[in-house]
């Protein structure tokens, strides 16, 4: 049977809906899927599972790790997460992240991962509503208590902490089963 019959026959089995070509024949990923750290990360899985195959978030997973909190991040939700990269722990000064990571200080490790984390799912254009409605501000409630302050600036959303600078979200809606993921290149602080 010759090409064209074959692309003839899938293409009216397609259109009559009696066939489907599957998503990896095709040549593309699914709906809603981001490459993050050169991986795929599926709206399908939780947050924790997509995470540890990002290349550029090794340290945040080591950090969720050593505070104890997979548990907590594979569960139900739904969260919203800035999620810092590699590089933004690098910009900490030299040893931070090594002394953060002691069994000694694991609880301020927790509370600057849990500053990193907002109840709820909300995607780029929930957060550039609510600034919007804000008058150029919104402010996030953390799962740690303290408040960070969203704003945008040409169509990019920026966060604030309390103790740190700002964080531009370079990837934002990576959907999760369990929420949303926003790739931000800055650690934020708490007081």
């Amino acid at each position: 049977m010759s090409t064209r019959v074959v692309t003839l026959l899938l293409a009216g089995l397609a259109v009559s809906g009696l066939a489907t070509v599957p998503a990896f024949a095709q040549g593309t990923m699914a709906p809603n899927t981001v490459m993050v750290g050169g991986a795929a990360m599926y709206p399908s899985k939780n947050i924790i599972e997509n995470a540890v195959n990002s290349k550029d978030h090794t340290t945040l997973v080591a950090a969720v790790k050593a505070a104890g909190l997979v548990e907590t991040l594979e569960g139900k939700g739904p969260f919203t997460v800035f999620a810092p990269t590699n590089e933004a722990f690098a910009k900490l000064p030299a040893g931070t992240v090594d002394t953060l990571l002691k069994p000694e200080n694991k609880a301020t490790l927790v509370k600057i991962l849990t500053y990193h984390v907002v109840s709820g799912d909300y995607t780029a254009a929930d957060l550039m509503k609510m600034v919007k409605a804000g008058g150029g501000k919104a402010t996030l409630k953390t799962v740690e208590g303290d408040p960070l302050t969203v704003s945008e600036n040409g169509m990019k959303l920026f966060i604030s902490g309390e103790k740190s600078g700002v964080a531009e979200v370079t990837i934002s809606n990576v959907n999760q089963s369990n929420g949303v993921i926003h790739v931000i290149n800055t650690v934020l602080l708490p007081n």
